[in-house]
C-alpha cells in the first residue's frame, strides 16, 4: 500500500528539531510520496535540501503563496519564473487567493494567481490552489483561464458540495485532509457523494492536524487518520482508498 501526501510543508521551522525522524515515521507507515508546496523564495533552499536528503520521496513545487503576495510580489514572481526555467518542478503551487488574513491585497493576489496559472500552462504543469474565504474570487479567475491546459489540486478543500462540483468542472482534484475528521468540518457530510477519482489525500503539515491531534503540530504520518476517515465514509478498505488516491496523484503530477 503506497500512501501519497499531496501537500506537506516538511521544510517548516516547526520540524527543526526532528525533521528526519518525523519523515521516517511517515515512510515506515507506507507514506512514501510527499509533494512539497512552495511559500516564497525564502524557503527555496530548505526545499532543495529536503529533496537532496530524501531524493526518492520528495516532489517539489514552486510558487508564491497568496498570503506572501506583498509589495515585492513582482520580484517573487520573477523567482518562480527563474526556478521553472532552471529545473523540473511537479506543480506551480501553492497559489490562489486568501481573504482571511488581508483583503487589501486582493488585486495583486489576483494578478499573481493569474500570472502563475499562465506559467503553469507554459510548462504544462498542474496548479495547486490555496483558497481561504475566496471561493467566488478563485472561481472567477478559473473561469477566465479554463481549458484542457488548466488542471491541478484544490488544496484543503472546505467548500460545499456545489463548490466541489465546480472545482471538479475546472479539472481540479479535491485535496482532502484533517478537516474531514473534524466534528464541525462539514465536508464529511457529503464527501461520499463525490467519486473517489476526484480525491487526493494531504496533511498540510504542520497545520490542520486531524482528530485526535487537533490543535497539535501536524505531521505527514497523521495522514493515516484521514485515510481511516475516508475508508469509513466511502465504505471501502484503507488499501483501496490509498491506491485510488495515489493513482489520482500520479494522474495530476505525472509521477
Amino acid at each position: 500500500m503506497i500512501i501519497t501526501d499531496t501537500h506537506t510543508h516538511l521544510y517548516s521551522e516547526a520540524f527543526e528539531e526532528d525533521r528526519h525522524e518525523m519523515i521516517n515515521r511517515a515512510i515506515d507507515l507506507g507514506i512514501s510520496r510527499f509533494f512539497i508546496p512552495a511559500i516564497d523564495s525564502t524557503y527555496t533552499e530548505s526545499m532543495l535540501q529536503l529533496e537532496k536528503d530524501f531524493p526518492e520521496h520528495m516532489f517539489l513545487m514552486t510558487g508564491l503563496h497568496p498570503t506572501h503576495v506583498q509589495e515585492n510580489y513582482k520580484a517573487e514572481l520573477k523567482h518562480v519564473e527563474d526556478m521553472l526555467a532552471a529545473r523540473h518542478f511537479y506543480a506551480v503551487g501553492e497559489i490562489g487567493i486568501d481573504l482571511y488574513w488581508d483583503k487589501s491585497t486582493l488585486e495583486i493576489q489576483k494578478i499573481a494567481f493569474k500570472y502563475q496559472i499562465q506559467l503553469a500552462k507554459q510548462y504544462k504543469l498542474p496548479i495547486v490552489i490555496h483558497c481561504r474565504e475566496a471561493f467566488d474570487e478563485i472561481f472567477e479567475v478559473l473561469e477566465e483561464e479554463k481549458g484542457d491546459d488548466l488542471f491541478g489540486v484544490f488544496h484543503c478543500f472546505t467548500g460545499t458540495l456545489e463548490q466541489a462540483h465546480k472545482a471538479i468542472y475546472y479539472n481540479m482534484k479535491l485535496g482532502i485532509g484533517g478537516v474531514a475528521t473534524f466534528k464541525n468540518g462539514k465536508i464529511d457530510q457529503f464527501l461520499n457523494e463525490i467519486d473517489l477519482k476526484h480525491i487526493v489525500l494531504e496533511t498540510d503539515a504542520p497545520y490542520l492536524s486531524p482528530t485526535p491531534y487537533r490543535g497539535k503540530r501536524n505531521e505527514s504520518s497523521y495522514i493515516i487518520k484521514v485515510l481511516e476517515k475516508l475508508s469509513s465514509l466511502y465504505n471501502r478498505s484503507e488499501e483501496d482508498i490509498a491506491n485510488i488516491t495515489t493513482q489520482n496523484s500520479k494522474d495530476v503530477f505525472g509521477i
